[in-house]
């Protein structure tokens, strides 16, 4: 199963893994988006069928899990994919444009993976569960308050989630993707990329290697490969990749410490921080250059 299937990465990871063998529920909100993946995938003579619910319920989460061994007799892999964006500066994010992002990114990855959890748990025989993170969860962006929360918080649930499936031979994996697509064409500096990608012209070596950007395809093989025997020993880990580069993220952990016997006060802490420990400092932001 497929969150978000019907466009983008989704849809180019439904494809790959089609293409790979798998059987495909592909979900999306979209009814006609979500029929035209399918109709894609059984024109290869492969197998799919729709699910069209809104993520982000547990009723929707449960009822594709349900859906899925439905139609196919099985779940194997459970791909969190997902998304909104409601992209505006602190001050301008509304309750209903935090919620919203929260709702469908955050919440709809815990209750899919709770309830394909549940399922591997029952049956015995191990499974997938694949996550989608960001840079923005990694690094922060600006105008991202509601993303950048929810995608950090799904890494942090993917490390979570490994230590706790790890004795069921579930493998819990987040993927930080790079690609042009109908959410990154509000970002201004991918605006024009996301142009010659969407009039058919190939992103230049130059943004693919350095900025490790390309397209929906690019990202798909990830997919792939997460749910394949190949990864049965890779659990917990943010993998980046995008354009030409694939990367692995580092967990978060201290950069460097001091100790003082007797605990800290504001002016040993300044002192500290204003020494040698400031040069730790971490530096924030997605970097386009």
């Amino acid at each position: 199963m497929i969150t978000g299937a019907g466009r983008g990465i989704g849809r180019a990871a439904a494809l790959a893994m089609a293409a790979a063998g798998a059987a495909v529920l592909v979900n999306d909100v979209d009814a006609d988006a979500a029929q035209a993946v399918v109709q894609a995938i059984e024109a290869q003579d492969g197998r799919a069928a729709p699910y069209i619910a809104a993520i982000g319920s547990a009723d929707a989460a449960d009822a594709g899990v349900a859906r899925a061994i439905e139609v196919f007799g099985r779940l194997d892999v459970m791909a969190c994919n997902a998304g909104i964006l409601r992209d505006r500066v602190l001050w301008n994010t509304t309750d209903e444009d935090f919620d919203a992002v929260i709702e469908t990114h955050l919440r709809g990855t815990f209750t899919c993976a709770r309830a394909a959890a549940r399922h591997f748990r029952q049956a015995g025989q191990g499974g997938r569960l694949i996550l989608v993170s960001s840079i923005a969860g990694q690094r922060g962006n600006f105008g991202q308050t509601a993303y950048s929360a929810a995608k950090a918080g799904i890494a942090g649930m993917a490390r979570t989630w490994a230590l706790e499936l790890k004795r069921y031979d579930v493998t819990v994996n987040a993927i930080v993707p790079n690609a042009l697509t109908a959410m990154t064409q509000t970002v201004p500096a991918l605006a024009l990329l996301a142009e010659m990608l969407e009039k058919g012209e190939p992103v230049p070596p130059k943004f693919r290697e350095e900025w490790g950007i390309g397209g929906p395809d690019d990202v798909a093989p990830a997919f792939v490969y997460l749910a394949s025997d190949h990864s049965f020993h890779v659990t917990g880990q943010c993998i980046g990749i995008g354009g030409d580069r694939m990367s692995i993220w580092t967990h978060p952990r201290e950069a460097d410490y001091r100790l003082r016997s007797g605990g800290w006060t504001a002016d040993t802490l300044a002192e500290a921080l204003e020494g040698s420990l400031g040069e730790q400092f971490q530096d924030v932001g997605i970097e386009f250059n």
